[in-house]
């Protein structure tokens, strides 16, 4: 802006909005010589979209067959044990393959692992129907895992991608929004299943019609990964972490992952948690019907699950993208779902209580699930500056490994109920006794949020580095920086406003010594 001879660039409105505009080291120097600074693109919502609708799709295949795991049984002949594989291949192919899909994130690209990811789900989603057409099938479960594994596959991809995306493609102050409208589409999934099945499948004629419904949304995002993701990164950072992300190499940054006590603290306790809520996802309808509850009941309480969980991680989205209260609202959050999962734990094995249960799961979506994606942030903050595939991934490989451990657990702990039988289950076999494997699953709940209330503090390092301010208020004072305070001259000449007078006066009426600031602090501020 040029005024009365003086050209400066920067008014101090100007360099308010420029620094909300563009948080980072971008737009550094004197006016003459800076760089491009930060920048965003619309068709970054083109990508999240996509990365969302793929999360969907994929967590509808993976819980699709659970709402109905007695009807799919009994149609095809199957024990309960192997339905239950239907739900555990995803966790179990998420170990050995998780940690391939980091290197694909972080090594190939956000763009290449997006497009794999989608033509594994669309092909997994279409073998899961073979045994459904005219010809005779002789093992249909062969299909139906064969299927869920490549399915499987693409959740190693799906899973990590939103804090990735977000890291690459959002400014600062979007970052944590989108990691949760892309990480909340997988329970979204989990909630379509949990309402469509039970309302598809009356009978067992109606299979064939569910699993191709579950189609449509798998081809349409193989469709639109192909065709509108063009690049994995913008042209220009939008951010001054972004222009760093992944600077450290795949196996050097696992190495400092495993070195860094916050992280390990978070992957441990914040995984055990992912667990606990795949273990919880997978079971209900089978916990439910021992008890006498409806499929449809069972798919209603899943359904108010996942819709205050969406709710939850929208509030708290917004309220962390301003404050950036990370650890907060994390312990907070995994605190009050300790007490919902022990009030579920207690109140399931009673009869007749359908509000109560259906509270409790509302709770416990509110809690627990909108907790997710600000871990997942908090996961980049403490381990920056390790690419956010492997920060984010390594916990989805060490939640999916705990969840296997905690449904193997939990199923190995039921018995024979030998009482009254209030069962709906309807495949045949005597009810089940869940009480002992929910006091199990609500102690480790509570473990975990115990060691990470006490133990875990770490201070923001992707925050730190795109700021040469001070800490923010969430910020651990553990670990102080060297920072080099901005040096800002006092004004000699009385009642001039050093915030506007002093870049847009006229050159009357400043010193040489005046104008001289004003361009150091033009230098300073930028």
């Amino acid at each position: 802006m040029h005024a009365g001879g003086l050209q400066t660039p920067w008014t101090a409105g100007a360099m308010e909005d420029e620094l909300k505009a563009c948080d980072g080291p971008g737009t550094s120097g004197t006016a003459g010589d800076a760089p491009p600074g930060p920048r965003v693109y619309a068709r970054r919502w083109v990508f999240l979209l996509v990365v969302s609708l793929l999360s969907c799709s994929n967590a509808m295949l993976w819980l699709s067959f659970a709402p109905v795991a007695d009807t799919i049984a009994r149609h095809f002949l199957l024990s309960m044990e192997q339905v239950n594989w239907l739900s555990l291949i995803y966790l179990v192919v998420s170990i050995p393959f998780g940690m391939a899909a980091i290197w694909v994130l972080d090594s190939v690209g956000l763009r290449a692992a997006t497009i794999l990811g989608a033509w594994l789900n669309f092909s997994g989603s279409l073998l899961r129907a073979v045994p459904c057409l005219d010809v005779r099938i002789p093992n249909p479960f062969a299909f139906f895992l064969s299927g869920q594994g490549l399915c499987a596959l693409a959740q190693t991809l799906v899973i990590s991608s939103p804090a990735k995306l977000a890291a690459l493609w959002f400014p600062e102050h979007q970052r944590a929004t989108a990691n949760m409208i892309a990480t909340m589409s997988n329970p979204l999934g989990i909630l379509m299943a949990n309402v469509l099945s039970p309302a598809l499948v009356k009978k067992a004629e109606d299979i064939p019609v569910m699993l191709g419904i579950y189609i449509v949304p798998a081809a349409l995002a193989c469709l639109l990964a192909t065709a509108c993701l063009w690049e994995s990164v913008p042209p220009t950072p939008p951010s001054a972490g972004a222009a760093s992300s992944t600077s450290e190499s795949f196996l050097h940054g696992l190495k400092l992952l495993i070195q860094n006590k916050a992280y390990v603290i978070l992957a441990i306790c914040f995984g055990g948690g992912i667990g606990v809520f795949s273990s919880f996802s997978a079971l209900l309808e089978q916990i439910f019907c021992a008890n006498g509850y409806s499929n449809e009941f069972s798919g209603l309480c899943g359904a108010l699950f996942i819709v205050f969980g969406i709710l939850g991680a929208l509030l708290l989205g917004l309220y962390v993208d301003r404050t950036k209260r990370f650890t907060e609202a994390t312990k907070i959050g995994l605190c009050l779902t300790s007490l919902t999962v022990v009030a579920f734990a207690l109140m399931s094995q009673l009869q007749g209580q359908t509000f109560a249960l259906a509270a409790i799961c509302s709770l416990l979506g509110l809690f627990g699930f909108s907790v997710a994606p600000v871990a997942m942030e908090l996961a980049v903050e403490c381990s920056f500056p390790v690419g956010e595939g492997a920060s984010a991934g390594l916990i989805f490989v060490l939640g999916q490994a705990e969840g296997a451990l905690i449904m193997l657990l939990l199923t190995a702990l039921t018995v024979r109920r030998t009482g009254p039988s209030f069962s709906t289950c309807g495949q045949g076999e005597d009810p089940l006794d869940w009480t002992e494997s929910l006091l199990v699953l609500a102690g480790l709940c509570t473990l975990f949020t115990c060691v990470l209330v006490l133990f875990f503090k770490t201070p923001y390092r992707r925050l730190e580095a795109e700021s040469g301010g001070p800490p923010s208020p969430g910020m651990s004072a553990r670990e102080p920086r060297n920072i080099r305070p901005t040096h800002v001259p006092p004004l000699e000449t009385p009642g001039l406003n050093p915030s506007a007078g002093a870049l847009t006066g006229a050159p009357g009426s400043l010193s040489k010594g005046h104008s001289e600031w004003a361009e150091t602090m033009a230098r300073d501020v930028l």
